[in-house]
C-alpha cells in the first residue's frame, strides 16, 4: 500500500498550482489525469487585472498578479523554464469616449496601477482610436507550462494517467485502489458533474471557442491585442478568442462560434488570414465569479477546488494557496470563495 499525503484528482489550472503548493511544502502526493485536454490546457493563457469591457477591477486583482509572478519564480526553480510571456494587452477603442472612460478611469486608486495613460497605434490592425495598455498583464506559455508541470510530475511518479474511479474509494480507510491518502482533492471543472461526493456545487458550463490562423501580414509586436477577443502570436500561428456561450453545450464544435470569430478577427485585421485549427472547452462558472473552496459535510478528508472561470490562472494560483493553509495550517475560508455561501 502506497501512502501519500494528498490525492488530487484533476489536471487544471486548480490541481497544477495546488501540486505546486504540495511541492514547495514537501507534501507527498499523486495527481490523476485523464489524459483529455483540460478547459486550462487550450485556454488562452490570459494574466489580466482588468475586466476590459468596463475597464474595473476585481477582488485581490494586485495580490493575485503579484502571488502568480512569485508563484512562476518557483515553479523556474524545479523545473529549469519561466513560463511568463512578457507581453502586455492593447485594448483597441472603439471609439472617443471609450478613450475618455479609460483615462477618467486611470485615475481611480484600485486602477492606477493598471490603465496606462498613454495611448499607442498598433500597426498591421484597426485602431482608429489608439489602444490602451493594461499594465502588469502578460500571458503564460500554456503548452509550455502544462508540459513541463506534467513532465516533472511524470520524472517523480507523483502522476497516475488514467481516469479517476469513485467507486474505488474507501471512505472509512482513507484508501483509494492501493493508496493510503490523508486528504483527496477534487480539481475537476466540469467533472465535478460526474463526482457523487460534489456533484451538487453550483458551478456552469460556459463554453469557449478559439481560432488559431495564419496571418498573410504577420504582426510586428510581441504584444496581446483585445476588442472583441483576443489576439497574440503562438511560434507561426495567432491565437484569436475566445467565445463565451452558456446554451449550446455539447462536445463539438460549433460553426456559429466559428463565424463570430472570424467575423471578428476581420473585423481589426485588414488583411487575408487561413483558420488552422478551431479548439474549444468549458470553463466551470460561478454566478459570483469567484471560485467554490470546501471540504465534505460527511468526509473531511475530502476537499473540493472549482469554479475557477475564465481567471483560471490568478484564481488557481492564488487560492491554491488559501485552500493549503485551510487543510494544513486551520485558517478559516474568505466567505468569498467558500462553498458554505451557498449553503441556503
Amino acid at each position: 500500500m502506497k501512502k501519500v499525503d494528498y490525492i488530487i484528482v484533476g489536471d487544471g489550472y486548480s490541481g497544477v498550482f495546488l501540486a505546486h503548493q504540495l511541492i514547495k511544502n514537501n507534501k507527498s502526493f499523486v495527481m490523476f489525469s485523464e489524459g483529455k485536454k483540460s478547459a486550462s490546457q487550450v485556454s488562452a493563457g490570459i494574466i489580466n487585472p482588468v475586466v476590459l469591457k468596463k475597464f474595473t477591477t476585481f477582488w485581490k486583482a494586485q495580490e493575485q498578479i503579484d502571488f502568480l509572478k512569485d508563484s512562476l519564480k518557483e515553479i523556474e526553480g524545479y523545473t529549469g523554464k519561466n513560463y511568463l510571456i512578457d507581453a502586455p494587452i492593447h485594448r483597441i477603442f472603439h471609439d472617443e469616449n471609450e478613450q475618455k472612460l479609460w483615462q477618467k478611469k486611470s485615475e481611480n486608486s484600485e486602477l492606477i496601477n493598471f490603465l496606462d495613460k498613454n495611448f499607442d497605434h498598433i500597426e498591421g490592425v484597426k485602431n482608429d482610436f489608439n489602444t490602451g495598455k493594461v499594465n502588469q498583464s502578460a500571458r503564460l506559455d500554456v503548452s509550455g507550462f502544462f508540459t513541463g508541470l506534467f513532465g516533472f510530475l511524470e520524472n517523480g511518479s507523483q502522476l497516475i494517467k488514467e481516469k479517476f474511479d469513485y467507486a474505488k474509494i474507501n471512505t472509512i480507510d482513507s484508501t483509494y485502489k492501493d493508496i493510503e491518502f490523508e486528504n483527496i482533492i477534487f480539481c475537476e471543472g466540469m467533472g465535478v458533474k460526474e463526482n457523487p461526493f460534489f456533484s451538487e456545487i453550483l458551478v456552469n458550463a460556459n463554453k469557449g471557442h478559439h481560432i488559431k490562423v495564419k496571418l498573410s501580414e504577420p504582426l510586428s509586436q510581441n504584444i496581446t491585442i483585445k476588442k472583441k477577443h483576443f489576439l497574440f502570436p503562438i511560434g507561426d500561428v495567432y491565437f484569436y478568442g475566445g467565445t463565451y456561450d452558456r446554451e449550446q453545450l455539447h462536445s463539438h464544435i460549433d460553426e456559429s462560434a466559428v463565424e463570430q470569430l472570424v467575423k471578428g478577427l476581420g473585423e481589426i485585421y485588414p488583411y487575408d488570414f487561413e483558420v488552422k485549427e478551431v479548439n474549444f472547452g468549458f470553463r466551470p462558472t460561478v454566478k459570483d465569479r469567484r471560485p467554490i473552496i470546501g471540504k465534505h459535510n460527511e468526509h473531511s478528508q475530502m476537499y473540493v477546488f472549482n469554479g475557477l472561470g475564465a481567471r483560471g490562472i490568478l484564481n488557481g494560483c492564488y487560492f491554491s494557496k488559501v485552500l493549503y493553509d485551510f487543510i494544513e495550517n486551520e485558517l478559516p475560508l474568505p466567505a468569498e470563495v467558500s462553498m458554505e455561501r451557498f449553503a441556503n
